[in-house]
């Protein structure tokens, strides 16, 4: 079976809202074989609203529908619904029971709208609210000589999420003939075009029902694997092959192949080897630090951040010498190096990373340009000896994006010295 999510409200096309609904419902779906091939905002017009039912129903076996459920004139979802189909409302007596007693436990008068809102289109099986009032209908249609469905939720994140869990999935699992797996394959320090190369033999030569999608962020890319077929065990089959060539070919850049972060992963890493881990930074502010501390249960692993802006700063607190300073400036590998060093000592650690560039818009020069930055990742060796090693990344972007990537180079470097770390006994 195939779906279309349809977005409603005017609120999304002029940017006041961003739409997480969609991304939670193809999730959803997937659990019941079902793949989305369209995702449509849509206004808060009558005329706009019938136009996309028909459209997205001559192509697919289900619209979702979500917005447009509340009592205000804004509102048209359900009206619409009523045009498209030809179909009249009926009083669902249990929606409008518990609507009354939703009240009345609160104190409040029932009102004339609670029957209004207990009106469902008639045919709809009604999806219970478990998180609001307005209730959720799965209308089955006849559309060019086939079954389909119409679906409406409420466009409040925790009321749509709710009916999805409930009743949506259930709905239709074992309606549709397909079995769907997506894999994830999380990579750090390549680009789109780089990895692709990389991988081009797999994605020229997958099996059938097998794609692969490219998902890049400000941070880096990731790879989706999704695999569709009538047989379970073809498709996990297919699927898996697929990955693990992926990670085969591209291992270098691969820190996961399950949908977990760069810091999830480096914490899990300093976990096993039972080290701490301190940041010294500039240019990014904190970033690294609150990347890292973003994972529940990292106090296992953060021992302590420095965020060391001025030079006197640098000096001050993390012991860089003036001389490095004076001859190399502050946005140097030396820099770097002697920050990483410095929050080693301090803090008794056992691995340190320090960022010092040039995040912009101002402030860059020919030689050291806005997007360098220089990163020093310090450990300690068994004898107890530090050891410093550094590297220089470049990028292009606004301050944000800058040092969003600053703060990925960084992670990436700590996660390659502990992914090749040796095994704990």
């Amino acid at each position: 079976m195939i779906a279309e999510i349809i977005s409603i409200g005017d609120e999304l096309l002029t940017g006041q809202k961003v739409n997480t609904n969609a991304g939670f419902i193809c999730s959803a779906l997937v659990g019941a074989g079902i793949g989305v091939k369209r995702i449509i905002t849509c206004a808060d017009s009558e005329d706009a609203i019938v136009d996309q039912f028909a459209d997205s129903l001559r192509r697919s076996d289900i619209a979702i529908v979500t917005g447009g459920l509340g009592p205000t004139r804004d509102d048209r979802t359900k009206q619409s619904a009523l045009r498209f189909l030809k179909r009249s409302l009926v009083l669902d007596e249990g929606v409008y029971a518990r609507t009354v007693e939703h009240y009345r436990s609160r104190g409040r008068e029932p009102s004339a709208y609670l029957k209004h809102n207990a009106m469902i289109i008639d045919g709809a099986t009604v999806i219970p609210n478990e998180k609001g009032l307005a209730p959720g209908m799965i209308i089955p249609c006849e559309e060019g000589g086939r079954e389909r469905y119409l679906v409406l939720m409420p466009g409040v994140p925790q009321e749509m999420k709710a009916m999805m869990r409930s009743t949506v999935v259930p709905f239709f699992s074992g309606k549709s003939s397909d079995y769907i797996v997506h894999s994830h394959i999380k990579t750090t320090g390549v680009g789109e075009t780089a990895l692709a190369a990389i991988v081009r033999e797999i994605e020229d030569d997958l099996p059938d029902g097998t794609s692969l999608a490219y998902l890049p962020h400000t941070a880096g890319v990731d790879l989706r694997v999704s695999s569709i077929g009538s047989d379970k065990e073809v498709v996990e089959n297919d699927n898996r092959i697929t990955v693990d060539a992926i990670v085969r070919k591209a291992k270098a850049f691969v820190y996961a192949t399950t949908d977990i972060s760069l810091e999830e992963c480096i914490g899990r890493l300093l976990v096993s080897a039972g080290m701490r881990i301190t940041t010294a930074e500039s240019c990014t502010g904190g970033l690294i630090a609150t990347r890292l501390t973003d994972v529940s249960g990292s106090s296992q692993y953060f021992e302590q951040g420095y965020v060391v802006y001025s030079n006197n700063a640098k000096e001050e607190t993390l012991g860089v010498r003036t001389q490095t300073l004076v001859l190399h400036g502050a946005v140097s590998e030396e820099v770097a190096a002697e920050m990483a060093e410095g929050s080693l000592v301090r803090t008794g650690a056992d691995i340190a990373v320090s960022a010092t560039g040039i995040a912009g818009p101002g402030g860059g020069t020919k030689k050291k340009p806005v997007g360098m930055v220089c990163l020093g990742l310090a450990s300690r060796k068994k004898n107890g000896d530090i050891e410093a090693e550094t590297t220089t990344f470049y990028t292009h972007g606004d301050r944000l994006r800058n040092k969003i990537r600053f703060s990925e180079a960084a992670l990436s470097i700590v996660w390659k010295k502990l992914r090749d770390l040796p095994a704990q006994d």
